[in-house]
């Protein structure tokens, strides 16, 4: 009978071991989740800057037009590219 107390105790305590050990185990996760979410939203840029300011992109269109109508010209003149 004594030994069956021993065993039983012995169980309980190790299930209470291991619920605290999950436990602890799941805290440290949702706080590495946590800590990646806020390297994430450091890394995300202002919503400005997401899309790109108008004049640059225009700028770039304008760029690639000119040099879109410099090949159109030296194709007209035969020179080879």
């Amino acid at each position: 009978m004594m030994m069956m107390e021993i065993d039983m105790l012995v169980a309980v305590t190790m299930l209470v071991g291991l619920v605290i050990l999950a436990g602890t185990a799941l805290a440290g996760w949702q706080g590495w989740l946590s800590l990646k979410n806020r390297e994430l939203d450091m890394r995300r840029l202002p919503p400005e800057m997401e899309n790109g300011s108008p004049e640059g992109m225009a700028r770039i269109e304008i760029a690639d037009l000119k040099e879109r109508i410099r090949k159109l010209e030296a194709i007209a003149n035969g020179v080879d590219l």
